[in-house]
């Protein structure tokens, strides 16, 4: 009876060894795992800063953008708005359907009607912005060349 006696507490004692030595390296991977946690918490932390800082830096950048806009807005508008602009306007506009009526030559006033609507919405496209600056700054007919004309007077050398 000794023996079995021995042999069952030799039993009971080698499982709680066991479950002692696993109960020891069990702290040990919850101890590594907290700190690998924590080190995780920290690293999405200053994630989470960086992030917060570039979008508020995007935003203010955002905002100069708009106010910046808004002031060159204002001063296109009121460089349009200087003495004569109007009169250089109307000058753009007339050019501009001169030289389309030009091509359209057959009836004049249905012609210039048309040629004129076209040419001043071309031109409030080019004040919006809608076309290119270099058009605005060169004059329309140093921008085009002068082929139309040359057909215009070689169909009246035909009529002749």
């Amino acid at each position: 009876m000794e023996n079995t006696l021995f042999g069952i507490l030799l039993i009971i004692a080698s499982f709680v060894l066991g479950w002692f030595l696993s109960y020891i390296k069990s702290r040990f991977e919850v101890r590594t795992y907290k700190k690998e946690l924590k080190e995780f918490g920290e690293h999405l932390n200053r994630q989470m800063k960086i992030t917060g800082e570039g979008s508020k830096n995007l935003e203010l950048e955002l905002e100069k953008l708009k106010k910046e806009n808004e002031n060159l807005r204002i001063s296109v508008k009121t460089l349009g708005q200087k003495p004569g602009r109007a009169e250089v306007r109307l000058l753009n506009i007339y050019d501009g359907a001169l030289r389309k009526m030009m091509l359209n030559a057959p009836g004049f006033s249905g012609a210039w009607e048309a040629s004129l609507q076209e040419a001043e919405r071309e031109y409030e496209e080019n004040e919006k912005g809608f076309r290119s600056i270099i058009k605005k700054v060169f004059s329309p007919s140093l921008a085009h060349n002068t082929e139309p004309s040359k057909n215009l007077e070689n169909k009246k050398e035909g009529f002749n």
